[in-house]
């Protein structure tokens, strides 16, 4: 059992903390309205992502159907919100950040962001098929499973939400902030482009 719970561990670690909209919008929001906004964001994303989880176990056939059929609208909807995110950022102002309301993501975005995310679907019915389809105790592997991916998708996040912390240091002036949101939303575009790829 101890084996699985790591190799689960590892799969959860891997997906949370590679780049894709969500970390990049931890990392904005820690820089832009500090570490309590970047926090809400987290475990929105946290906590939908666990949801995720536990859907694409508990129902995991019939997300095999649909999920083909969902997926474009998924991606296009995601997209639009995604690219709506991006632009905010972009274009965020320079002056007083820390109580900038354009470019916060809380616990709402960090939720919404997730649920629109077809690679948090298709990562989590994958974990699924590798730990919980098959198993002599379905029912008991797709708790573990959720919970190890909900305390890792915590960590996971929470790494691009402290170097959004780290970073809001290095950002004093009005230029270099500017420059910072235009990179953060630029990556955000980009993470969007790369769904469609």
């Amino acid at each position: 059992m101890e084996s699985v719970i790591l190799a689960m561990a590892t799969f959860a670690f891997v997906g949370a903390v590679t780049p894709g909209p969500v970390n990049i919008l931890a990392t904005s929001t820690a820089a832009n309205s500090g570490m309590l906004e970047a926090a809400k964001h987290v475990l929105g994303a946290s906590l939908a992502y666990a949801f995720v989880v536990y859907c694409s176990g508990s129902v995991m056939n019939g997300l095999l159907q649909v999920l083909p059929k969902l997926e474009g609208v998924m991606q296009v909807g995601g997209s639009a919100y995604l690219f709506y995110l991006a632009y905010k950022i972009f274009t965020a102002p320079t002056t007083s950040m820390k109580t900038s309301s354009s470019i916060r993501s809380g616990l709402m975005t960090g939720s919404l962001t997730q649920l629109l995310n077809p690679k948090a679907w298709l990562v989590a019915m994958s974990g699924v098929g590798l730990f919980v389809v098959g198993r002599g105790d379905e029912a008991l592997y797709l708790l573990i499973f959720t919970s190890v991916s909900l305390v890792l998708c915590l960590v996971g996040v929470g790494v691009w939400a402290a170097l959004g912390t780290v970073l809001a240091t290095r950002l004093e002036n009005p230029k270099q902030q500017r420059d910072f949101n235009r990179v953060m939303g630029g990556l955000l575009a980009v993470s969007v482009v790369m769904i469609w790829t």
